[in-house]
């Protein structure tokens, strides 16, 4: 397995662009209401296997209409299921996703199914058969706690698994112990530059990145969405740009590129090369609406980094 990935599964509704939000008591038309594949662990998976990469999913979905929806979309996709735990007891995790036209999005999050996750579903044998371990969704799955969670990144480090971790922030207020705790044990943070704010109290991603990077963090990668990302490791301090699109929806970018990051890794690229191709993929994926439907495939890829350079500056 190239990459193990764990954590949030979701099943996501998401609205077409909307001109404004409604007032209270009003209807609002959107052009489309689509129920779509959400939560990092499921995203990455799929955005993985569009790379041609072998992937596959560890965490719990309801017995239910939106679980059967996430599971057949992930196996179509060639994502491995195996491990993806049907709870009798409890609901899919899902996502309300309300988009207005030139802001950010909007969330309503239920936790269902990702409440019961607990790290007893990833084990030695798991860890073993994949070259990295990528935990998505952390802080979003309350029983997950650091002392379940380090172990698991303890023993990947001694396995020589790559560890690798992203971050959804539901609540501030319990995850600073929490983080610290874990990013010892971290080879990749990738955190975006608000749930950055939300850990550290800063404004500036450079000073988010040194934070943690002081916790104990290998390299780590602070997204800025239009102002793109900030790489910060041992020997490396450097700026990318973005690369322009038309941006449609901003669902599930950081997911793509969380995957196109893992994908570089997978390769054996330098870090440069890893934050063009994350870059990339998390370029492709605003082009439409849903976490992963735009993202593109190993050839659109290949073909979009053929005729298309990052700019990437040393900090």
């Amino acid at each position: 397995m190239d990459c193990l990935c764990a954590g949030v599964v979701v099943a996501d509704f998401i609205c077409d662009p909307i001109a404004r939000m409604p007032v209270p008591g009003e209807l609002m038309m959107t052009g489309r209401i689509a129920l779509s594949l959400g939560g990092c662990a499921s995203n990455v998976a799929l955005d993985l296997a569009k790379l041609g990469r072998q992937a596959s999913v560890v965490g719990r979905i309801g017995d239910d209409a939106p679980g059967v929806f996430v599971k057949h979309t992930l196996e179509a996709a060639g994502v491995e299921t195996s491990h993806l735990r049907q709870m009798p007891d409890a609901p899919t995790s899902s996502s309300l996703i309300v988009n207005v036209r030139n802001e950010d999005r909007r969330f309503i999050h239920a936790f269902g199914a990702n409440a019961l996750i607990d790290g007893t579903e990833v084990n030695a044998d798991l860890i073993r058969s994949a070259r990295i371990l990528y935990v998505g969704g952390f802080f979003l799955m309350p029983r997950l706690t650091a002392d379940r969670l380090v172990p698991l990144f303890q023993l990947a480090r001694e396995l020589g698994v790559t560890t690798v971790l992203d971050v959804a922030i539901p609540d501030p207020g319990v995850c600073g112990n929490q983080l610290a705790q874990v990013l010892p044990w971290t080879d990749v943070f990738l955190p975006n530059t608000d749930e950055a704010r939300l850990l550290t109290d800063l404004e500036d991603p450079i000073e988010q990145g040194q934070v943690f990077r002081e916790l104990g963090a290998g390299t780590v990668v602070v997204t800025c969405g239009g102002e793109g990302a900030i790489l910060l490791s041992a020997t490396q301090r450097m700026r990318s740009k973005i690369f322009p699109v038309e941006f449609v929806d901003g669902t599930g970018s950081g997911d793509a590129f969380d995957a196109g990051y893992i994908h570089g890794l997978l390769s054996g690229h330098p870090a440069e090369r890893c934050l063009e191709i994350g870059s990339a993929l998390g370029a492709s994926c605003v082009r439409g609406s849903g976490a992963t439907t735009g993202v593109f495939n190993h050839q659109e890829l290949d073909e979009f980094l053929a005729t298309q350079r990052l700019e990437i500056e040393a900090i």
